[in-house]
């Protein structure tokens, strides 16, 4: 496996603006070295506070469909019981630029539930990105899958 966080981890001393296009630059590099073979990701979910319920996860390469992948028909979605969410597997992905954003949705209705705009339930984003006043950017969110094994990490926060 290929770590890209070895390319990019350099880069940080030339400002915020610049840093995310030269890590941009190194994570595309990264990735067209074995384009041809299929990718795959282990996400490791950590921070639930109950086992009860369901985890909504939605991986997405596209950036005008983070974070609700509701009109990505790329995004892979999945709905895996809260008890047997600690880690999800995705297969046969295409080597590119994802995102994850996943909700415990702790009732299990679905979705996620609100109050006043102020999320109930547990949520969370590749590379525990943080929004302010909403969920983050997809460019906060950002990773790069290579061709073989891939792993991210997500901590799930919640508000109250």
């Amino acid at each position: 496996m290929m770590n890209i966080a070895a390319i990019t981890g350099c880069i940080s001393v030339s400002g915020t603006g610049s840093a995310a296009r030269i890590a941009g630059l190194g994570i595309l590099a990264a990735l067209s070295i074995g384009a041809g073979e299929p990718a795959s990701l282990d996400l490791s979910i950590t921070g639930l506070r109950s086992l009860q319920g369901n985890v909504l996860v939605c991986l997405t390469p596209n950036a005008k469909a983070f974070p609700n992948c509701e009109k990505d028909a790329q995004a892979r979605k999945a709905v895996v019981p809260a008890a047997k969410a600690a880690n999800i597997h995705f297969a046969d992905l295409a080597p590119g630029i994802y995102a994850i954003a996943l909700v415990h949705d702790e009732n299990a209705n679905g979705k996620m539930d609100v109050a006043i705009m102020i999320p109930r339930e547990g949520y969370g984003f590749s590379r525990n990105a943080m929004g302010s006043f909403g969920p983050p950017k997809f460019a906060a969110a950002q990773f790069g899958i290579a061709s073989g094994e891939n792993v991210q990490g997500v901590k799930v926060k919640y508000m109250f």
